[in-house]
C-alpha cells in the first residue's frame, strides 16, 4: 500500500505501538489489508501465524492439535516487554494470547470460530481477554462478554464497478448466458455447496437464458476477485453460518447482486439495496435469484457499504488498541 500525504498526516495523529498478531491464515486478504491499512495509524504489525500448512482459506484446514500445543511456547517467547498489544485473530488463537502475561490481549472473532465446532474455546476466552471484537451483533450475542462490533474493511479502491461486457471477455464468459458466481471452496462443509446447485437448478426450469454456476474454488488470488464480480449476474451464498461474510461486502461495492442465505449480518447488508435479497427457504433463495436474473440489473450496493472503507474500520480498530493499552496503564 503506497504512502501518501493523507496517510501520514493520520499517522502523526497516533503515537506508535507495537501489535503481536496471532493468525492460523496470514493469506487471508482482508487480514492483509487490515495489517497494511494499520501500519497507516502508527502500529507496528508483526504477523505469527500457527504452524503447519493452510489453504488460505479456511483456518482449522490441515492444522492438528499437535500444531497448536506447539504454538504455545512459540507465543510466550515472542511476547517481548515492547509489545503493546497481543491480537488474537480467530478464537483459536485466543488460548495462546491468554497464556502470556506481558500485554492485553484483543481477540477478533471471524464468524466460524463462534459458531462451529470450536466455538467453546472461543465463547471460553473471551470473557479472558481485555477487549473481544466481533463482526456482527448476531455473533457478539452469542458471547458471555462485552463486545465492540467492527466488521472486516473492503478496499474499496479495489473493488469497485467495471462494465460487465468488458469483465466477461477478459475471463472468456459467455455473454449470452447468466452466470451466478458462488464465491466459497465446494468443499467446506457450512458453505453448503450442494444447496447452491439445487437453487440454480431449481432456477434453470423457470430462466430463458443457460446459467453458469461460476465456482473460482481459491483458484482466483483476492486481487482477481473484482473481475469475477463485475463479470457475474449474482452472487449466491447458501452458507449455514456466518459472521459478517466480506465476499457479500465486496460483491456490494461492484454494485453485483446478492442472494444469500439469511446468515450473520447479511440481512442487514441488503436491506436497501436492489435488487438483492435473503431466503431462509430452498424456494425463496430460487425465487430472489430468478428475479435478480430477469431484471439483469446491476444492484445499487456500493452506496451502502461506504462506511466501510479500510480506512474508517481501522481507525476504529485503532481505538480499541488505545482503550486497552490506556487501562493496563492503570
Amino acid at each position: 500500500m503506497e504512502s501518501s500525504p493523507r496517510a501520514a498526516a493520520r499517522s502523526a495523529e497516533y503515537d506508535q505501538l507495537r501489535v503481536l498478531n496471532l493468525v492460523p491464515s496470514p493469506d487471508s486478504g482482508f487480514y492483509r489489508t487490515q495489517v497494511e491499512t494499520l501500519s497507516e495509524l502508527n502500529v507496528d504489525g508483526e504477523t505469527m501465524p500457527v504452524p503447519g500448512r493452510t489453504d488460505g482459506t479456511d483456518p482449522e484446514e490441515n492444522r492438528s492439535p499437535l500444531d497448536y500445543l506447539r504454538f504455545f511456547p512459540q507465543t510466550v517467547r515472542a511476547v517481548e516487554a515492547d509489545h503493546d498489544v497481543v491480537h488474537a485473530n480467530y478464537g483459536l488463537t485466543a488460548p495462546h494470547a491468554l497464556a502470556q502475561r506481558r500485554a492485553p490481549v484483543v481477540l477478533s472473532l471471524w464468524g466460524t470460530d463462534v459458531y462451529g465446532p470450536f466455538g467453546w474455546v472461543s465463547k471460553l476466552c473471551a470473557p479472558l481477554c481485555d477487549a473481544v471484537v466481533v463482526m456482527s451483533e448476531e455473533m457478539g450475542e452469542q458471547l458471555p462478554c462485552d463486545y465492540t462490533v467492527i466488521p472486516h474493511g473492503v478496499d474499496l479502491d479495489l473493488f469497485q464497478p467495471e462494465p460487465q461486457e468488458f469483465a466477461q471477455s477478459a475471463l472468456g464468459w459467455d455473454h449470452d448466458a447468466h452466470h451466478v458466481l458462488f464465491p466459497a471452496p465446494t468443499t467446506r462443509d457450512e458453505k453448503d455447496f450442494p444447496r447452491a446447485e439445487q437453487v440454480v437448478d431449481a432456477a434453470r426450469t423457470r430462466v430463458d437464458a443457460p446459467i453458469r454456476l461460476e465456482t473460482p474454488n481459491g483458484t482466483v488470488s483476492h486481487d482477481q476477485m473484482p473481475v469475477l464480480m463485475n463479470a457475474a449476474d449474482a452472487l449466491l451464498l447458501t452458507s449455514r453460518y456466518e459472521g459478517s461474510p466480506n465476499v457479500v461486502k465486496e460483491a456490494l461495492a461492484c454494485n453485483l447482486p446478492v442472494v444469500s442465505t439469511d446468515v450473520g449480518d447479511v440481512a442487514e447488508r441488503v436491506s436497501d439495496v436492489s435488487p438483492s435479497a435473503v431466503g431462509s427457504s430452498d424456494a425463496e433463495l430460487v425465487d430472489a435469484l430468478v428475479t435478480v436474473l430477469d431484471r439483469g440489473e446491476r444492484s445499487n450496493g456500493r452506496e451502502t457499504v461506504e462506511d466501510l472503507h479500510l480506512e474508517r474500520v481501522a481507525e476504529r480498530l485503532r481505538s480499541v488498541y488505545d482503550d486497552v493499552v490506556a487501562e493496563a496503564d492503570d
